[in-house]
């Protein structure tokens, strides 16, 4: 058994599990994009990073690759955390504008603008269509091709795959495929329809080590009513 502390909480957890799976079995939310229960875990989004370590060795890694160990220190909301999710929903935003699942995770986390050029709709690789395609239809009809830029997800040459049987599964995944935000304006990067209330608790100036990771805040729930 392995024991660790989460957010000050401690954990004690089978020797193979993940940051990720270990706070999740203490209740602490971490947000994810790429990860899913029964496939394996692939750390593409980065929306699951966490900071590990104190001080000036402390470092952001993504929780649902990185393996528990015996006397971590993990913090899931640190502010440095927070301005690394709110970076990385940005970037899938200026991919991917039209996610609801995106604007959706976007609006929880107080994202209100997106700074980068904006794409119309592209595939954000997160690699759910290809795991679910290999892992669990087991077809392997499609897979990712090409680096960097020009890295994509296809199937081989081009050529419809005999080994695809239409199921639908690579499409139900997909986060740019699923539901669509009814924002029609491009320039408007965030649609913020389904925004939260700001959390009238925490003064995010006053707070480093550790922000608010309450879901749902029990403040919010009771200023909601």
């Amino acid at each position: 058994m392995i024991t660790l502390t989460i957010n000050g909480l401690e954990a004690t957890v089978d020797e193979g599990t993940t940051v990720l799976e270990a706070a999740r079995f203490l209740g602490l939310p971490i947000p994810t994009l790429c990860h899913m229960e029964g496939l394996s875990p692939y750390g593409a989004c980065r929306l699951c990073v966490v900071e590990i370590g104190e001080g000036p060795k402390a470092k952001i890694v993504s929780s649902c690759t990185y393996p528990a160990q015996d006397g971590l220190r993990v913090r899931t909301s640190s502010a440095r955390v927070v301005r690394a999710r709110k970076m990385v929903l940005e970037l899938l935003l200026a991919s991917c504008p039209q996610s609801k699942t995106i604007q959706d995770l976007a609006s929880f986390h107080n994202v209100r603008q997106q700074r980068f050029r904006q794409e119309h709709d592209d595939c954000i690789l997160c690699g759910l269509c290809v795991r679910m395609c290999e892992e669990q239809m087991m077809a392997k009809a499609i897979g990712f091709r090409g680096r960097g830029q020009t890295r994509s997800i296809g199937t081989p040459f081009d050529v419809r795959s005999e080994a695809c049987r239409l199921c639908g599964g690579c499409m139900y995944v997909c986060p740019a495929c699923q539901l669509r935000c009814t924002y029609t304006e491009p320039d408007k990067a965030v649609c913020g329809g389904c925004a939260n209330l700001s959390p009238p608790c925490v003064d995010i100036e006053s707070f480093d080590d550790m922000m608010c990771y309450m879901s749902p805040c029990v403040a919010c729930e009771t200023a909601a009513h």
